[in-house]
């Protein structure tokens, strides 16, 4: 009891349908084993950032697609409460990254629903804007700490905060725990912006 006491938050920030979010939610989960840190989940939109722009058609496609779980799982946060966010994204991204399902199959929201033990009517709110200005919220909470020219995930730590890391496949035990310090480090740096390379690879689930 006395350790968890100690553990400081971590806000993160995701959307459900991104892969790299998710390889990025897989760490964050290594790292609230080995430092004194607990992450505290919040939704934010790549629909609602994308907002406005000139995108390709196939993206544009694929962000009108992002409204619906968004939507579900900030429906389920503002009718059922915080804890619900975590495990129903749990259930949603599984479904979606390691197990390939499309982001519009109502299935897989029904499914996730049941699997946290939420009524399956919440799936209404995929296609519905009632609750949109408490997703405009939660995602400009996290979008401002950044700035708009970053995707997601958010992560936010005591008076830093940084888009990412963008890896995979996520490191687990102290390789973890090193990353997560490296990224408080860096972003700790007064006038730091950015490291970046290449990309090579996919995600890799496992």
């Amino acid at each position: 009891m006395a350790e968890h006491a100690t553990k400081d938050v971590a806000d993160f920030w995701f959307d459900p349908i991104c892969p790299w979010a998710w390889m990025t939610s897989r760490w964050m989960g290594e790292v609230e084993q080995v430092r004194p840190v607990t992450a505290r989940w919040h939704i934010m939109s790549l629909a609602v950032l994308n907002e406005g722009r000139d995108l390709p058609e196939d993206y544009r496609a694929m962000m009108d697609k992002a409204w619906g779980p968004a939507r579900l799982v900030n429906a389920a946060r503002e009718l059922h409460g915080q804890d619900v966010v975590k495990p129903l994204y749990d259930a949603l991204g599984t479904r979606f990254h390691p197990g390939g399902r499309e982001i519009d199959d109502v299935s897989v929201f029904t499914e996730a629903l049941v699997e946290v033990g939420l009524p399956e009517e919440l799936v209404r709110y995929t296609t519905s804007d009632e609750l949109d200005d408490s997703l405009r919220a939660s995602h400009r909470e996290g979008i401002t700490k950044v700035g708009e020219d970053v995707g997601t995930p958010v992560v936010a730590f005591n008076d830093v905060a940084f888009f990412g890391p963008v890896i995979t496949p996520a490191p687990k035990g102290e390789e973890a725990g090193r990353l997560w310090d490296g990224c408080v480090l860096v972003a700790g740096v007064p006038g730091f912006f950015e490291l970046k390379r290449t990309r090579t690879q996919g995600p890799v689930f496992d």
